[in-house]
């Protein structure tokens, strides 16, 4: 019994937050198991220690807060908004390393730090999605079509396709535009090449007629 009530209180901590102070809370609680997961990417592994801190530090504010949802004494309250507003702030940071290290990874172009990021869930990924479709695109044979980009694919089917064929319209119109060139060319050579020889003659015509005088 025992057992079941704790699994309970542990399926509680995990699938709710806090009412009290949701607002900051929500956005701390919803997204510490991402945070957590920055540990995989080798990039962010100097900060496991912090981390694992923080990823503690939350569990154990979030059991306050449902405590501060029962209790009515005010100094509890005011102690919990005191530890949230210190989450949130590491919240943030973290937050911020991983917008550096994404705006980072597509000025070096490393594809593989690229797709773990956008992967993270730290990303607004509806706000830079073209972004993340022409980066795709352009490194799609370093990429496996995977979490985020897998998603925008399947929204826009034919997006693989329209991408084609404007890359192949893109050539088309060149391989025209460079005929177009190579036409009017010749067109130029062929009347340059006719003038001179109206020239010609008329000197030619010229000279025939001193002679004659």
């Amino acid at each position: 019994m025992i057992k079941i009530l704790a699994l309970l209180l542990l399926a509680t901590l995990l699938s709710a937050n806090p009412k009290i102070y949701s607002a900051l809370g929500d956005v701390v609680y919803d997204n510490v198991e991402k945070i957590k997961e920055l540990k995989n990417i080798k990039e962010l592994q100097e900060y496991e220690s912090e981390i694992d801190r923080y990823v503690i530090s939350v569990y154990a504010a979030k059991k306050m807060g449902f405590s501060a949802d029962m209790n009515s004494e005010d100094l509890d309250k005011k102690k919990y908004l005191n530890r949230l507003r210190k989450l949130s702030k590491t919240n943030d940071m973290f937050y911020k390393y991983v917008q550096d290290l994404y705006k980072e990874s597509i000025e070096k172009e490393d594809a593989k730090l690229w797709q773990k990021l956008i992967n993270s869930g730290l990303i607004d990924t509806q706000r830079y999605k073209y972004e993340i479709l022409e980066f795709y695109f352009a490194h799609s044979s370093e990429l496996d079509e995977q979490g985020v980009v897998k998603e925008f694919l399947d929204r826009d089917k034919d997006l693989k396709t329209k991408n084609t064929k404007k890359n192949t319209s893109i050539l088309l119109n060149e391989e025209a535009q460079e005929d177009k060139i190579k036409s009017i060319r010749k067109k130029d050579k062929l009347k340059q090449e006719k003038t001179q020889k109206t020239l010609e003659d008329e000197q030619k015509k010229k000279k025939a007629e001193i002679k004659g005088k």
